[in-house]
């Protein structure tokens, strides 16, 4: 029973040992204290001028330290992997915010996309052999539209894509350009709403749900085709 009860939760043992690490070098080291309660404190203040000044103080380590974050976001499953582009607008405005995030992203989704080619039995047990399936489906049959979907929609997108697209074989180029085609409109529309915090709210589940009706409109238009396509045939 174990053995099969493991692998399921091995995304969460992951992303707790990491949590854990950072909790335990908070209580440890004082500097890392003083700083991220600093860091915490200047973003949710809210201030976006402050934000940026603070940021400014860290020159090129500033953009560096949110892309390592963003990276590392892959395996700390309990955060939003939209919350780093927020971040990276607030400190550094909103083009150069978009870029930043992006550039995070994309880096982010090519590692978990070798990951899962070169780890495949590691990352299949993170994954959990049952949502694999699920994802193989849509992978072999919608895979470009697919990776658009999880990345367009904040609550959809999710990094464990990147992994199964390398264990799936999906084509690199096709993956990646898939998930610029997904993650700019989303950077774009983060970067909008995240000026006004109140509003942001609201903006994420307008995104989210037009990436879900765009997608249920195109497969129910695949469908039509295929079927149509079928009867033809015969």
């Amino acid at each position: 029973m174990k053995k099969h009860t493991l692998p399921k939760y091995l995304s969460f043992i992951l992303s707790g040992t990491i949590i854990l690490g950072l909790v335990f070098s908070y209580f440890i080291f004082p500097s890392f204290e003083a700083f991220i309660d600093e860091t915490i404190g200047v973003i949710l203040n809210g201030n976006t001028q402050e934000t940026h000044q603070y940021f400014q103080q860290f020159g090129i380590w500033g953009p560096i330290a949110i892309i390592i974050f963003i990276i590392l976001q892959m395996f700390l499953i309990f955060f939003p992997s939209w919350l780093p582009i927020i971040i990276a607008v607030m400190a550094y405005g909103f083009w150069w915010g978009i870029l930043i995030g992006m550039t995070g992203v994309m880096l982010a989704s090519a590692i978990g996309y070798y990951i899962g080619t070169k780890l495949e039995n590691v990352v299949r047990k993170i994954i959990g052999e049952e949502k694999l399936q699920k994802m193989d489906f849509w992978i072999t049959n919608y895979s470009f539209v697919s990776v658009i979907l999880f990345r367009i929609s904040p609550f959809l997108s999710n990094d464990s894509i990147s992994f199964i697209a390398g264990i799936l074989e999906m084509k690199f180029k096709k993956f990646m350009l898939a998930t610029f085609t997904g993650m700019l409109p989303l950077s774009i529309a983060i970067a909008y709403f995240s000026e006004d915090i109140d509003t942001l709210e609201d903006g994420m589940y307008w995104i989210g749900g037009a990436g879900l009706v765009a997608y249920a409109i195109y497969i129910f238009i695949d469908v039509r085709k295929r079927r149509n396509k079928t009867a033809s045939g015969s």
